[in-house]
């Protein structure tokens, strides 16, 4: 573990007069713990330039005094920067090794990535010159376009580098590589002033002490008090209780709330139709080894979404799948994905695969591009990290290989603003229906594939065979008024979205025989192995 930094300096807080420490003489600036005061230093004392706002409560595990090690390396966290943007916080963490050298460890959504800052090379291009999801040349290396923020520095803590970027425009450009490491350029004010470049670390492999424990239920849980809010459409009580929530549905009308720019009585939000509850139950935990191979670990489900596939001259059906969002304290989160071939769970990548042609190639797997498509929210409930908005649309490229003996999927999504990759294995379902506890008849559910097809028509005719020619044509206008049935059926929707056997296709024709109207369903699909929205470092 970090020891005690050497050189060490202590001056008087010239606002408040209380000690601010410098554990390191290469540090320029602090922030007084006491009155917040930021400082930078003037010789042998100690000048102010502000005040900090007072940090975000986001319920990270991290803390100022944390130590750990990287790369057989110690080192403490000695100072933090937290910034914001539309989508939602993440912080930015000064990490002082023993060896004096600094680094950051930076946090979004319970993901960690441990990077350290290069001179800004020649030639670096300025964020409007960038475009997400295209690829870019930096400092002689290839990279891709993740994403590019406008951020604001919403406060500063402890011991920084340089003075931290007060009230300064921000643009924050991320970028990804096939040896999985994250390249960040950021500009203040229009001017290049720091490039970086880091690799996805996890908090259980920096062996850290002195984490904070003191989420609600302990160590466990990283959530708020539940807040409850009126809703801004019905006026129910909203149930918020992850920190960093930046929509959330009410569990009364179904109306997704926004809550990036703060909880009030002006909240954006929208309306949506009411529709059968998931198959998992939102706030259901369930012990999962995500990838398989890592530590089981307990995932709570916190999200759920419907994605439809939007339709192209060359389908003549809407497929649609159901992604479950899970939450766990040190991981972060994941993704539980249902569709017609089954389950599988997901995660979003920090790298970018080597793609050429229709394969893309990712630690040492191959895998072959299977669909382009464009897909559009239809319905959600629960909490999000990211803002969910009305008929969203996602560009997406699906991949499938194989993988430690499971099926393995890769899957690009990209917005306008935004590219992300991840990665997801098959799962079985009813590892699914054990692991979050369902009962028999709630485990049944999860079966997407219904019996085999029916025999081809060469098999059926003929001599010999099992039908004659007139009991041909019999069958023939049989079903020619299938097919005219079908086509009235109103619940159609769901037929070919979850199948004539699923429990959403037979309760909705319960609702159509008993007249209170049929359940709108979505489609039927495989796609969706996705990062749901959201791909900050």
């Amino acid at each position: 573990m970090a020891t005690s930094p050497q050189r060490a300096w202590r001056a008087p807080c010239p606002n408040c007069g209380a000690p601010v420490e410098f554990k390191s003489a290469a540090s320029a600036s602090a922030v007084c713990g006491f009155c917040r005061s930021t400082l930078v230093r003037d010789g042998a004392d100690l000048r102010k330039i502000g005040t900090s706002a007072e940090v975000f409560d986001d319920f990270t595990p991290l803390t100022i005094g944390a130590s750990g090690s990287w790369q057989g390396a110690s080192f403490m966290l000695v100072g933090r920067l937290q910034f914001g943007t539309d989508e939602g916080p993440w912080n930015e963490w000064h990490a002082l090794f023993d060896n004096g050298r600094s680094g950051w460890l930076s946090e979004d959504n319970g993901r960690y990535v441990f990077a350290f800052d290069i001179p800004v090379p020649a030639g670096a291009p300025l964020p409007e010159q960038l475009q997400a999801g295209a690829p870019i040349t930096v400092d002689g290396r290839p990279w891709r376009v993740a994403s590019i923020v406008h951020a604001k520095l919403l406060a500063a803590q402890g011991e920084l580098i340089s003075p931290p970027p007060a009230d300064r425009a921000i643009v924050v450009s991320d970028l990804r590589n096939t040896a999985d490491e994250v390249g960040t350029l950021e500009s203040v004010d229009g001017a290049l002033t720091t490039w970086s470049v880091g690799k996805s670390v996890r908090l259980a492999d920096l062996k850290m002490s002195g984490l904070r424990e003191d989420g609600i239920g302990g160590a466990g849980e990283k959530t708020l008090k539940v807040q409850s809010p009126p809703c801004p459409n019905c006026g129910a009580p909203l149930r918020i209780t992850l920190a960093t929530s930046q929509s959330v549905v009410c569990d009364s009308c179904k109306s997704v709330v926004d809550l990036s720019k703060g909880i009030g009585p002006d909240m954006a939000h929208y309306a949506q139709l009411n529709r059968m509850e998931p198959g998992i139950p939102l706030g259901r935990t369930g012990t999962l080894p995500i990838p398989s191979g890592a530590p089981a670990l307990p995932w709570q489900v916190v999200g759920y979404m419907e994605r439809m596939e939007l339709m192209s001259g060359a389908s003549d059906e809407a497929e649609a799948w159901r992604e479950y969002l899970l939450y766990n304290r040190t991981e972060g989160f994941a993704f539980l994905v249902d569709t017609n071939e089954g389950w599988s769970v997901v995660r979003v990548l920090t790298g970018v695969p080597e793609v050429r042609g229709d394969q893309a190639t990712w630690y040492g797997t191959r895998y072959q591009r299977r669909w382009t498509y464009t897909s559009e929210n239809t319905y959600v409930l629960g909490e999000f990290y990211w803002k969910v908005e009305a008929s969203q649309r996602t560009q997406h490229e699906d991949y499938e290989g194989s993988a430690s003996g499971h099926r393995a999927f890769l899957s690009k999504e990209s917005t306008p603003s935004e590219t992300t990759w991840s990665a997801g294995e098959s799962i079985p379902a009813a590892m699914v229906a054990s692991v979050f506890g369902l009962a028999p008849a709630e485990a049944a559910q999860l079966q997407r594939s219904g019996p085999t097809g029916p025999p081809s028509l060469g098999s059926l005719v003929g001599p010999g065979r099992m039908i004659s020619w007139p009991m041909l044509i019999v069958l023939l206008v049989v079903v020619l008024l299938l097919l005219a049935w079908c086509s009235r059926d109103p619940c159609r929707n769901e037929r070919r979205a979850f199948g004539a056997y699923s429990q959403e296709y037979q309760q909705c024709k319960a609702r159509d025989a008993a007249g209170t109207g049929a359940y709108y369903g979505t489609g039927g699909a495989w796609g969706g192995y996705s990062s749901g929205g959201g791909g900050h470092k």
